[in-house]
């Protein structure tokens, strides 16, 4: 649900004792300036000022007494009214709560999804067109603008092309989340070849692939968001899913070197770590063993889901087996706002209180 909180743009501000005046709204990414006058956001800021140290040390006493500082009026616009978002990954589960989340918050989006067999070995069924579809109606149900692209994050032309389309529809691209993964199970020694190149393509080179495809249209804007979709597993090693633990390790590093790049150009980087969520991804046999064997039980060849619940629940930090795709949309949500604007290199945790057993 949009927020109520008016943007902060349209309220007055308060400046430094010294020079005060009305404040002109504020354009996107802007800081307050009224006049000659400089706020203190933007003073501090600005990378002028390190230029002058030696003048800003001699009025030392003055600004180290001052206690009421800060522009005071609450920077808390958690609307996306007028943005537009590209969503890889976007046909079910947690990248379709994405999509439908960014539109309910005001954004266009573009939805794009290979809609197919992403690899051979999968132990779940693929997503399909008209899974791509049902997303394209859940976001023009929030009276937003949809496009729906099929297409493979491992294919830096398609995803240049899909960059390039909602740039023409939309008018300019603000937000980017990459999201599109898959997933395999068993010991490294036995993983075939073929299984960890796929996982590392997809889920890793994937996400390297969509910041290169967007980065340039946003610092030729000097504005954008980007989320990336790490994991619990990119937080703590996971037993016979090395390459999957090792992808997304992987995009929090990624993450973490490109939002250094950016910084300064008006773009934001972020991760969002999902716990175990019931997707078509974890919805399955396959991970359903694995999920017996964390809790320590003996896996099982035909296991059920209520096998399952019950060996999860007493380690269960929130008491719930697994999160729902829309209990993870939110976090995302809100990095892409421009309450968020101080906010990059960070990784959030989304995972029903699992995060409490991390050592860091």
């Amino acid at each position: 649900m949009q927020s109520q909180i008016p943007d902060a743009s349209s309220r007055p501000s308060f400046q430094d004792d010294e020079k005060t005046a009305a404040s002109p709204p504020r354009p996107e990414g802007a800081d307050l300036q009224v006049g000659n006058a400089m706020s203190r956001r933007h003073m501090l800021a600005a990378s002028a000022g390190a230029l002058v140290g030696a003048s800003i040390l001699s009025r030392a006493e003055a600004a180290t007494t001052q206690t009421d500082i800060g522009d005071k009026a609450p920077h808390v616009n958690f609307s996306l009214a007028g943005k537009a978002a590209l969503v890889t990954g976007a046909a079910r589960g947690i990248g379709q709560a994405i999509a439908v989340a960014l539109a309910a918050a005001g954004a266009d989006v573009l939805g794009f999804d290979i809609c197919a067999e992403a690899a051979p070995h999968l132990v779940y069924e693929p997503a399909t067109p008209d899974d791509l579809k049902k997303t394209g109606e859940l976001v023009e149900a929030q009276k937003r603008r949809w496009l729906g692209v099929q297409g493979d994050v491992r294919d830096m032309p398609a995803l240049k092309a899909a960059v390039e389309r909602a740039v023409k529809e939309f008018g300019k691209l603000d937000i980017a989340i990459a999201n599109a993964a898959i997933q395999f199970y068993g010991p490294l020694a036995e993983l075939a070849d073929e299984d960890w190149k796929n996982v590392i393509d997809v889920n890793l080179n994937g996400a390297a692939n969509t910041l290169r495809a967007v980065l340039p249209h946003m610092l030729a804007r000097k504005y954008g968001r980007i989320v990336l979709i790490a994991s619990g597993q990119g937080r703590h090693g996971f037993k016979n899913a090395s390459a999957y633990s090792a992808s997304k390790w992987g995009m929090i590093g990624l993450m973490k070197s490109a939002a250094w790049e950016v910084a300064k150009e008006g773009v934001t980087i972020n991760c969002v770590e999902p716990g175990l969520v019931d997707t078509p991804l974890t919805r399955n046999p396959g991970r359903w063993k694995e999920a017996l064997k964390e809790a320590g039980k003996e896996p099982k060849e035909n296991v059920t889901e209520q096998e399952v619940i019950a060996a999860r629940l007493p380690t269960a930090v929130m008491g719930i087996p697994w999160m729902q795709p829309d209990e993870v949309a939110p976090a995302v949500v809100f990095l892409c706002t421009d309450a968020a604007n101080r906010v990059t290199g960070a990784t959030y945790d989304a995972t029903a209180g699992d995060s409490v057993k991390y050592t860091a």
